[in-house]
């Protein structure tokens, strides 16, 4: 094992494990914590499971928190880190498809058992720097296989979230899914449906992350799986593209192939813009009988309000809908950005989603043609703008034009509006002469 520095999450989850030992228990990392170390990854948590129970953890550990006591379940807290640590336990009786109705207590063996993949139920002891397998893990590890422990049926039986987690690791990890545990998954595919919208939601966050989310996204499609928890984007396999505009073919080919451009440090929406941004089109689709061209008028703003009841579904906050179905609406606009107004092109550039619209423009030309001009060029103009701050702020406010006359109302709005487009065409460039204006505009109205 590699040297970690002292305060640094592996020391510490060693500590514990050493102190536990120390104390008479057997102690042991384990999960995905031991899967991505012997994978040469640096784990995003460190879990323990112990022979020790709750009360013994408590008396050992200076600050503890009882998260889930009854289950055996307490955090340590060391300096500013967290690590769940628990007590061997087995799990029966499930009867919702979500949680077991009896825990008890038991050994490290019966609780690795307990577990839903074989990468996933390795322990490992820091200390004797030991592995210990009970389920097959380490062959698997080394073969690049996603399997239950044990039969799949019953695995997944006893939580169907786990069909939605086979698809993740056999993502992220690059893996393949063995035979009989895939066909389970396809199998019991329906079975989605009666797991709560948040869980699915967190999943499929944490599936549609770079590097590996257009892998994700096909074993969701092959899996059955994605018709069930996104039918929309289900619809997307047999839509197709006119091939001048998409030589990529359908609309789902088009999604895998901007998921693969995704950037390392993707602002967290972007693969949901991805997603979202042509998911009106299986809907809008008609092909012009003349030339054979396949048209999808105002899928972008169907699509807006189709993408906002999907994020609805999915319990997203309302602030992330909003931001994704905006994105949505206006990506049909940058094709016509080199021959915008200054004034339309400014707004353009002003808007709080525009650094997202702009990525997703990027995705959207590298998952068809390739070509970059638009995007280029709005680059260029969006860095001339950052330059120019006193275009970024309105001139004039309402209340400024209350102030010289005008009365709340349509007249008003209108005023403003235009009194912003003079602005950002360089029509008008300081408050005083925007004043002048807007009293030109007054005495007009009589």
């Amino acid at each position: 094992m590699s040297v970690a520095p002292d305060n640094s999450p592996r020391q510490l989850a060693a500590g514990i494990v050493a102190t536990l030992q120390r104390a008479g228990h057997s102690a042991f990392w384990v999960g995905g914590c031991v899967r991505d170390f012997l994978l040469g990854r640096e784990p995003g948590d460190y879990d323990i499971a112990t022979s020790a129970r709750p009360e013994q953890m408590e008396a050992l550990f200076p600050k503890t928190i009882p998260v889930g006591r009854k289950f055996g379940v307490i955090i340590v807290v060391e300096g500013e880190q967290q690590f769940q640590v628990a007590t061997f336990r087995a799990e029966a009786d499930y009867q919702d498809g979500r949680r077991p109705e009896t825990v008890v207590f038991a050994d490290a063996r019966a609780d690795a058992e307990r577990r839903d993949f074989t990468v996933n139920g390795l322990f490992f002891d820091p200390v004797a720097e030991k592995i210990h397998d009970w389920v097959g893990g380490e062959a698997d590890l080394r073969a690049k296989i996603i399997r239950t422990i044990g039969s799949p049926d019953e695995r997944f039986g006893e939580d169907h979230l786990r069909l939605l987690r086979a698809i993740r690791f056999a993502g992220k990890l690059g893996f393949d899914i063995e035979p009989s545990t895939f066909t389970a998954v396809q199998k019991l595919a329906p079975k989605i449906k009666l797991i709560s919208a948040e869980r699915i939601r967190d999943e499929l966050i944490k599936m549609f992350q770079p590097p590996y989310a257009a892998r994700s996204l096909e074993l969701l499609q092959s899996s059955g799986l994605l018709e069930h928890i996104l039918p929309e984007i289900a619809a997307t396999v047999t839509c197709e593209q006119s091939p001048d505009y998409h030589p990529e073919g359908s609309v789902f080919n088009h999604l895998g192939l901007m998921l693969k451009q995704l950037p390392a440090d993707a602002h967290p929406l972007l693969p949901w813009t991805v997603l979202m941004h042509d998911v009106a089109k299986p809907l809008t689709a008609s092909r012009d009988e003349k030339t054979g061209s396949i048209h999808f008028y105002e899928h972008e703003k169907i699509g807006s309000d189709l993408t906002t009841q999907i994020l609805e579904r999915l319990k997203f906050p309302r602030k992330d809908i909003e931001t994704v179905a905006t994105v949505v609406r206006h990506h049909m606009q940058f094709k016509d950005a080199p021959q915008m107004r200054k004034a339309t092109l400014r707004r353009m550039l002003l808007r709080e989603t525009f650094p997202l619209e702009l990525q997703l423009h990027r995705l959207d030309c590298l998952g068809s043609n390739g070509r970059l001009d638009t995007y280029n060029f709005l680059v260029e103009k969006s860095a001339e703008l950052a330059l120019q701050p006193e275009v970024h702020p309105p001139l004039l406010t309402g209340e400024d034009l209350i102030a010289i006359g005008f009365k709340p109302g349509k007249v008003l709005g209108a005023v403003l509006g235009e009194l912003r487009d003079k602005q950002l065409a360089d029509e008008l460039k300081t408050a005083e002469e925007a004043r002048v204006w807007a009293k030109s505009q007054l005495a007009r109205q009589g």
